[in-house]
């Protein structure tokens, strides 16, 4: 579908659209491939999550880390500065500038809780909240609470600093998902007055500018598709189409390669700059490729997805290696304990790599996402949903721990949102069938090119490679179940109603192709064995070293299990290792067990050098990565040093 297909669209139309859930997330998204084979996300309301691994997670989003969202937001007085604005309270400013954000990030998480379940009382509190933002909003469809109560006449005039449209962009979110979940369109409408006032102000023949930081692109798309509004639609293509063409207001001599402005989007082949920023750009690059089939841009995905994944990755699914500028480094820069690998930035990539997945129907997308999930983007909240990383380290001394809040809040308040939206990075369809792309114990309802269909998944992943999928169909139909197999998955079985079959992978996925009827059953089982991971010789830092991987989850070691320190061990390269569940070990992992050597302390005092200590043999335990930083403070690595010897 082109830009120019799309018509607006009456309140009314809205909310059908919403009733049928095809307004809630990011993930519901539709591609448009090059071979114009698109994918549509199944809608993560249309999903129900009863996974053991999930399912607790989405809950404690709920009573933690939504709580602890609006009980900060209104303490540190973010939700007070729009009642200020909109001249309901007396009072000065507080914070920052574009704390303004944090609250429409806060309001699209409880949309989507709200969505999962009816909260009268949270409603509540939501509504009031959007009234008060309602009141803010000046009468040319202007509305940042710092500019209206700090800088009135500077409104615009600096686009590299000053985050108003990233703010806008989280605001036109909120308003789609709200709107989706709850029928009411308030927060919506005031949305669509601050994108007019946007698309009046900016573009052909109007002024120049673009966001220094990127979010408004992914965003105008999503509040297109939602209103079916023409003119933001266009007005996200002009501001991805002029970044990187002229300076934008407040640039002055301020580096543009920290907002990816150092050259036209056309012209990118290197991932650089603001990690975050960067992300949010290419999520929305692939939003406006989708809706243009644009080939150039498509072309451009390709090179800066290669520059990212194949060389400035971590293991973990982070990216960001450098605290300086929150941004990528050269080419395998990737450091352990000085890793930024900002939380904001794994959800980003997510999102990026949702969209590719739904472009291109190729399942190193889904790999991507689902190592970002599991790894960098879980580790950065606690178990009980309270306490959250900024930054996502592979290596630590035992200094740095989880926060119930930060003065720059971005992450807190992007978990909240996304956490609750999982289910809709499951499943996909097309015209040919319908898409596993992750495995996720859950429910769901699939409207697919044989009509209506109702898919059951059962699975202790990403604890076990076993899977089984119940079909339930309307009626008997013909169409391709494409079941994907994991990057790091080596050997894959897959059996129809008891019996063995062999279907051709294509992309990476398994494609199962049949007249399916009521009661048809698929089992699956992907190969999980404890993996050495090697990377890849220019990151220094990891020559020697080996990070343990099973499944999609990276493990790490924490001082904790080792008499009090983890960066004395030395994993000999033969040793074997045994995967152990523990379902009372924070909060039901499996464990990785086996034997380590240690190498003992040694007085390093007036010496530079002397003879290498004999090691002892003692036990290993890893822990997934995400759950490091609950228990003892102390060391934790996910690298370990490898020797040889200490044959099985």
């Amino acid at each position: 579908m082109t830009m120019h297909a799309w018509k607006a669209q009456p309140v009314g139309t809205i909310l059908r659209l919403a009733a049928a859930g095809l307004l809630l997330a990011a993930s519901t998204a539709v591609g448009a491939a090059p071979d114009g084979k698109p994918l549509k996300a199944v809608p993560f309301n249309e999903v129900k999550i009863t996974s053991s691994f999930w399912k607790p997670r989405i809950e404690a989003n709920t009573t933690g880390t939504l709580a602890q969202c609006l009980r900060q937001c209104e303490q540190t007085g973010r939700l007070a500065n729009f009642a200020r604005a909109g001249r309901l309270q007396e009072g000065p400013f507080q914070g920052t500038y574009f704390d303004d954000s944090d609250v429409y990030k806060v309001i699209e998480g409880a949309a989507y809780c709200l969505a999962h379940h009816r909260d009268p009382k949270l409603e509540a509190r939501i509504d009031e909240i959007i009234d008060w933002i309602a009141a803010a909003q000046q009468p040319d469809g202007y509305l940042n609470t710092y500019y209206t109560l700090v800088k009135p006449q500077e409104r615009w005039t600096d686009l590299f600093q000053m985050h108003e449209m990233y703010c806008a962009g989280h605001m036109f979110e909120a308003a789609v998902a709200y709107a989706a979940a709850t029928g009411k369109t308030k927060l919506l409408d005031v949305a669509r007055r601050k994108a007019d006032h946007i698309d009046a102000t900016f573009g052909p023949g109007k002024r120049f500018g673009y966001s220094g930081h990127e979010e408004i692109e992914l965003a105008l798309v999503k509040l297109g598709r939602a209103t079916g509004e023409q003119r933001y639609l266009d007005l996200a293509r002009w501001l991805i189409d002029v970044r990187g063409t002229g300076p934008t207001p407040g640039q002055g001599d301020r580096d543009p390669v920290y907002i990816q402005a150092h050259k036209p989007i056309r012209q990118q082949d290197d991932v650089v700059g603001h990690a975050v920023r960067a992300m949010y750009l290419y999520a929305g690059v692939a939003d406006v490729a989708a809706l243009t089939g644009d080939a150039d841009l498509f072309k451009v995905m390709e090179s800066i997805w290669n520059s990212v994944v194949r060389r400035k990755m971590y293991v973990t699914g982070g990216v960001g290696s450098r605290h300086g500028g929150e941004a990528f480094g050269e080419d395998y820069e990737l450091p352990n304990d000085t890793a930024y690998c900002e939380t904001c930035a794994a959800i980003g990539l997510v999102l990026w790599n949702q969209r590719l997945l739904l472009l291109h129907g190729e399942s190193r997308f889904a790999d991507v996402v689902e190592r970002a999930m599991y790894n960098g983007i879980l580790s950065g909240v606690s178990l009980d949903g309270e306490r959250f990383f900024y930054v996502n380290p592979l290596s630590s001394r035992g200094t740095h721990h989880r926060q119930p809040w930060y003065k720059t809040a971005c992450c807190p308040t992007n978990l909240v949102r996304f956490v609750p939206s999982v289910g809709g990075y499951v499943y996909a369809t097309d015209e040919r069938g319908v898409w596993v792309n992750l495995y996720v114990a859950s429910q769901a309802r699939i409207t697919g090119p044989a009509g209506g269909l109702r898919l059951t998944q059962e699975t202790d992943y990403p604890w076990s490679g076993k899977a089984e999928l119940k079909l339930e169909p309307e009626k008997p139909g013909a169409f391709e179940l494409r079941c994907r197999v994991p990057g790091w998955c080596r050997k894959a079985a897959f059996r129809v109603n008891g019996e063995a079959v062999d279907p051709p992978v294509r992309d990476g996925y398994a494609v199962i192709s049949r007249t399916w009827k009521a009661g048809d059953e698929v089992e699956l089982e992907l190969d999980m064995p404890i993996e050495r991971v090697q990377a890849h010789p220019a990151v220094v830092n990891n020559r020697g070293r080996v990070a343990l991987q099973r499944g999609p989850v990276v493990y790490c070691v924490e001082a904790v299990d080792h008499g009090g320190r983890a960066f004395d061990l030395i994993l000999p390269r033969h040793a074997p290792l045994s995967a152990v569940p523990q379902p009372q070990l924070l909060g039901g992992v499996v464990t990785l067990r086996g034997k380590a050597h240690r190498v003992p302390p040694l007085d390093w005092a007036d010496r530079l050098y002397q003879p290498v200590a004999e090691c002892r043999e003692v036990d290993l335990t890893a822990i997934p990565y995400y759950a490091w930083d609950h228990r003892e403070p102390g060391e934790m690595t996910v690298w370990l040093p490898e020797a040889g010897g200490l044959e099985p």
